[in-house]
């Protein structure tokens, strides 16, 4: 059982809370049981398991598939768990894997979201999972948001960052562009649009654009939309949360799709 907190394996997986070492190491954390089950269902290659005796035992069977598909096992005390995990009560488990491999494109078909410069991983995580359940194809996100693979990021995703396609694009304006040519209609969300979501055929392939929790989206983004729209709100209410705006568009989307 590891019990030391100088032992070089807790060291390395600890620096894992930065998002500087996850690029470094090519490596990053999965935290918990639910994770760990999404990762072995869909066949994730894992790196590195640590586990309480507690856990261990209560999971024989989760414990001999993820030993299965990792480098490396071990069973650790609860202060070595408290100090590899970013979570203030980890349940007995954490993980680490290869980052994925960047994706340069996603398919133009369906549902695409594309956020610029989302920085909040609750946000993010949370429309991966309203993303996937909604059947969306994929997710953009421009190269100045949150990581996709932050530790909050997968946490809020429930499971689902292991089964939607996802991709980074260090140019979004280019990634928008080229939706367009293959056929895609863009959408935008800005408060001054004349249209309200429900209005657009969404029955349509479709990129939906989402911007900044703060700033909104760009204007040159805005600008090259084939379609702007709002999602009407009561006096005195400035703006939704990113994350429902993606999910009302999403279900309408779905709406439509099912009542054609």
């Amino acid at each position: 059982m590891l019990t030391s907190l100088q032992n070089s394996l807790v060291k390395q997986i600890r620096k894992l809370h930065s998002t500087k070492e996850r690029h470094k190491q090519q490596l990053f954390l999965l935290e918990g049981t639910h994770l760990l089950e999404e990762a072995c269902a869909v066949n994730y290659p894992l790196e590195t398991v640590c586990c309480i005796p507690e856990w261990q035992a209560a999971h024989p069977s989760l414990w001999d598939e993820a030993c299965s598909r990792c480098d490396r096992a071990e069973i650790v005390s609860r202060e070595i768990l408290d100090a590899i995990a970013t979570t203030v009560q980890p349940d007995g488990v954490v993980a680490t894997a290869k980052r994925k491999e960047h994706q340069t494109q996603l398919p133009s078909t369906g549902l695409v979201l594309a956020l610029e410069t989302v920085q909040d991983p609750g946000n993010l995580g949370t429309m991966i999972r309203t993303a996937a359940a909604a059947g969306a194809s994929g997710l953009w996100v421009s190269g100045d948001s949150v990581d996709l693979d932050s530790p909050k990021v997968l946490r809020a995703s429930a499971g689902q960052w292991f089964r939607l396609a996802t991709a980074v694009t260090e140019d979004l304006k280019v990634t928008v562009q080229q939706s367009q040519q293959a056929g895609m209609q863009v959408v935008a969300t800005l408060p001054s649009a004349t249209l309200t979501y429900w209005e657009v055929d969404w029955r349509k392939p479709s990129l939906i654009l989402l911007g900044n929790e703060g700033a909104g989206l760009s204007a040159d983004l805005a600008a090259i939309a084939d379609q702007q729209v709002k999602i009407p709100l009561s006096p005195g209410v400035e703006s939704l949360n990113v994350a429902i705006a993606a999910a009302l568009m999403l279900y309408e989307a779905q709406r439509q799709l099912i009542c054609q």
